[in-house]
């Protein structure tokens, strides 16, 4: 598969484009890279300033978000290509606020947006960018349903037994 095959399969397998048709597709394919990370190596960290700004979206391979709570190591999702991570960053957070650790479990592929080449292409395709806000606020809302249900889970699993764990 080319890479270009791969960003255009992986924009039409995410939240990010429902909304867009074939041909806005391959416009915003225009200014997406491609990068690749090795089993074990780390795509985002608390801090972590170097992807600053840019939009991760999962194309190949096993990734997963954990974060540090209560001095222990919690996964928080296994992400499914077409994911997305570095959301805070890309909507204009700072890396002081990344919380998630980002770690490829086996070799990936993951597209990157950034913020500028998107925001570039506000002044030629106000469509395409404002169809994928949309698509990155379903995503961020997606992401909370599943939380909010796995606090109601835990909430019902405790209370059944009785408040003893």
């Amino acid at each position: 598969m080319t890479t270009d095959d791969l960003i255009l399969q992986t924009l039409r397998n995410s939240t990010l484009t429902e909304e867009l048709r074939d041909a806005e597709i391959e416009a915003l394919a225009g200014i997406i890279t491609v990068h690749e990370y090795k089993k074990g190596e780390f795509l985002l960290q608390p801090g972590d300033s170097r992807l600053i700004n840019s939009l991760m979206i999962l194309a190949s391979g096993k990734v997963e978000a954990t974060a540090t709570l209560g001095g222990e190591k919690a996964t928080l999702h296994l992400l499914q290509p077409g994911d997305l991570a570095g959301i805070i960053t890309f909507v204009g957070g700072t890396a002081a606020q990344i919380s998630a650790t980002v770690v490829a479990k086996t070799n990936c592929k993951v597209l990157l947006l950034e913020r500028s080449r998107l925001e570039s292409f506000l002044s030629t395709n106000p469509a395409i960018v404002y169809y994928v806000m949309r698509g990155v606020v379903r995503h961020v809302h997606g992401i909370v349903r599943r939380m909010n249900m796995q606090s109601v889970e835990m909430s019902n699993y405790i209370f059944q037994q009785g408040g003893r764990y």
